[in-house]
């Protein structure tokens, strides 16, 4: 049977989803409690995902369906009878972030035509540069730190000191945040959840201009898939924790010194991707409550027509749960 196209902007379904994921998950903002937090996420996300008109398989996932029986990779998601899809899902990507009431926690899905997801294997983690249109042809992961943030500063127009550059706070980027900071670019440390200021480094509102480093791999497929529908781009190597992991990458037929651009991350020419802020972060506002009801902020992408949708929604949670039967 034939591949179906998408042909509708299904990112205007999936805003539904990911704001059920983050009013799963905003319950749990500051608790201390990430698994809590990332189960009501999770919930919250399956349970309007079926509703959406689509044939999906999870290509990024929470894991193998014996390991975590939710949203796992290979599974087969949507209402059906529409667009044969790929799906990317990270139900509460920051985790941490929500249990701490830290920024830049967000609830995110992607989705691209079927079969053009970069699947990561056994690559936990990556190497990855993420930064906007007018900056992409600037930047090249293979070379140093200071010659990036130069090029950057030089295809902006504007002086190294007012780059920013956003880095995972690790003991693995000691050396990079010395560098960069070396160099004179302004390094903005985040805890966790790298796809927001990935997304962000594309949006010039938000102050952000690269983001640079190691992180995960399956958040790097989510990111590139919003950069293709934002115009900016990604740059990454697979970068193995050890030599058994190593190994079996090679051993799968991974080349390790390949660059993977956002093309080689998301083929598909029509991708689509929604993202709800649970804390407030660069790119969106978390989940702010009033009485019997919480506002959400979502944008919402569409790469085919280039589409950028910021969505406000104000829901009334006892009609929510008068519906659907679930507690918000």
């Amino acid at each position: 049977m034939a591949t179906r196209r998408p042909d509708r902007n299904l990112a205007l379904e999936l805003v539904r989803v990911t704001e059920a994921a983050a009013m799963g998950a905003g319950r749990w903002i500051g608790r201390g409690d990430k698994n809590a937090a990332d189960q009501a996420a999770v919930d919250g996300m399956r349970a309007m995902l079926d509703t959406v008109t689509m044939e999906g398989v999870v290509v990024i996932g929470e894991g193998e369906k014996d390991e975590a029986p939710m949203l796992f990779n290979g599974e087969e998601v949507g209402a059906g009878g529409g667009p044969q899809v790929d799906v990317a899902v990270d139900p509460l990507e920051g985790t941490r972030l929500t249990a701490l009431g830290q920024p830049n926690a967000i609830a995110v899905i992607a989705v691209a035509e079927r079969g053009t997801m970069f699947f990561p294997g056994a690559a936990v983690y990556m190497e990855k540069i993420a930064v906007g249109a007018d900056a992409l042809d600037a930047v090249d992961i293979d070379a140093t730190p200071t010659q990036n943030v130069n090029a950057v500063a030089r295809a902006k127009g504007r002086r190294v000191t007012d780059i920013r550059v956003v880095v995972l706070e690790r003991e693995r980027h000691e050396q990079l945040i010395g560098e960069l900071r070396q160099a004179g670019a302004r390094v903005s440390l985040i805890r966790d959840g790298d796809v927001a200021p990935a997304i962000a480094a594309a949006r010039p509102e938000t102050g952000v201009d690269l983001l640079y480093g190691v992180g995960g791999t399956p958040e790097g497929v989510i990111s590139a898939a919003a950069l293709k529908a934002v115009g900016g781009g990604i740059q990454g190597k697979l970068w193995p924790r050890d030599d058994d992991e190593r190994r079996a990458l090679v051993e799968a037929g991974y080349d390790l010194d390949r660059v993977l651009t956002t093309d080689d991350l998301v083929a598909g020419d029509d991708v689509f991707v929604s993202a709800t802020g649970v804390t407030t972060g660069a790119l969106l506002r978390g989940i702010r409550y009033v009485r019997d009801g919480a506002i959400t902020d979502s944008i919402a992408l569409r790469s085919r027509s280039g589409t950028v949708r910021r969505i406000e929604a104000r829901h009334q949670l006892s009609k929510l749960a008068h519906f659907t039967g679930r507690e918000y």
